[in-house]
């Protein structure tokens, strides 16, 4: 082992447990309910997480989103989401057919189909006028679907909120979405439209949430625990395939980056 190793994987040891919240010792029901409600054993070290996107957020994020919604009018912003929602169509295809939801799988193939031809490559959502709504469907989702838990809490920095199984979820969505391998197997050019891919998710995506984002930081006493409830309320609604057919992302609780799912407009 390298001499300098071992004291460093001490270092992070002792990092990672100073940064665990105390479990309330079982005198004390109430707060050690609010404890395992809250599922977030690693609190101290998610607040310090959240505190260094927030500033990320307020440097670069929310600014360029302001940019993006000045220099591109609605429309063009809702042809910008449609194709990016259209572009994510076979990694919900995937999950939905993993998750045994034959109804929502030919709705999503019916979706990528009419939209790809009779929406111009998804710039348009012809879909929803044949009566094919969007939905979401993620590899968090479907580890849920198939029994596995969520684990603790975890805040990252761009990505937002989250947990170990959606984390998981998010690259076995990368790892899976078709897009991924042409950019990796393509030249330059390709390359650097998949940048340009990701780079407009997170634009888009951050647009639509900057008033959502901005009241609850002025008007919400904990911002932090807001985003952290929302985050967890939602991904339970996602996983149960109840309440409305939201086509945002995961993050903030409502819809910025984690599972990566670009937003659509439907």
């Amino acid at each position: 082992m390298h001499p300098y190793r071992r004291p460093l994987l001490l270092l992070l040891g002792m990092l990672a447990l100073s940064a665990c919240a105390t479990r309330p010792p079982a005198s004390e029901p109430e707060a050690l309910a609010e404890y395992e409600q809250t599922n977030d054993p690693l609190e101290p070290f998610n607040r310090t997480m959240y505190t260094v996107h927030n500033g990320i957020d307020t440097v670069l994020l929310r600014p360029a989103a302001e940019v993006y919604r000045f220099v591109l009018p609605q429309p063009v912003r809702t042809g910008v989401g449609n194709v990016l929602a259209n572009l994510r169509s076979p990694v919900i295809l995937l999950n939905d057919g993993l998750q045994g939801e034959t109804q929502r799988f030919g709705t999503t193939l019916g979706r990528f189909l009419l939209n790809t031809t009779l929406g111009v490559g998804g710039i348009f959502d012809v879909a929803k006028n044949f009566g094919l709504p969007g939905h979401t469907e993620d590899f968090g989702q479907t580890l849920a679907v198939w029994g596995l838990g969520e684990g603790p809490f975890l805040f990252i920095p761009v990505l937002g909120p989250s947990n170990p199984r959606d984390l998981t979820g998010f690259g076995l969505d990368i790892v899976s979405n078709p897009v991924t391998w042409v950019v990796a197997n393509g030249d330059n050019t390709i390359e650097n439209i998949g940048y340009g891919i990701t780079g407009l998710t997170v634009l888009d995506t951050r647009e639509r949430l900057i008033e959502t984002i901005d009241s609850v930081k002025e008007t919400s006493l904990d911002p932090y625990a807001t985003f952290r409830s929302a985050y967890r309320q939602r991904r339970q609604s996602e996983i149960r395939n109840s309440g409305a057919n939201p086509s945002s992302g995961n993050a903030w609780g409502t819809g910025l980056g984690t599972a990566g799912n670009p937003p659509g407009r439907n």
